[in-house]
């Protein structure tokens, strides 16, 4: 089941009080990104985000799910009505998360 629109449009409203909150469609599911940072996933109307200390810290009883078969292993957020904590997370979790990979582009002789 993929992510609905109403579902998308509902966590992005949840998190319109995060600076720099984008999205990009994957094969019916959506990337979160903070600041061009991937924060987080929505999956089959659910809100995945990176297993990063901050995030463990904030949600210790959370459940490790995948996003889609054969990814590794996220923390499921089921407190998705809270903008603050929202926020809070992800506020915790953006100097945690990986930068952007920058694809080397190869060059042809």
């Amino acid at each position: 089941m993929a992510t609905t629109k109403e579902y998308l449009h509902f966590i992005l409203e949840q998190l319109s009080l995060i600076e720099g909150i984008t999205y990009k469609m994957m094969i019916g599911e959506y990337i979160i990104y903070q600041n061009g940072k991937i924060a987080a996933y929505l999956c089959d109307n659910r809100l995945l985000v990176k297993p990063v200390a901050a995030a463990k810290k904030l949600l210790p009883n959370a459940s490790y799910e995948p996003p889609y078969h054969g990814a590794k292993d996220m923390l499921l957020v089921d407190n998705v009505d809270d903008k603050n904590f929202l926020k809070q997370l992800f506020d915790a979790m953006y100097p945690e998360l990986p930068e952007k990979n920058r694809r080397n582009k190869k060059k042809y002789q």
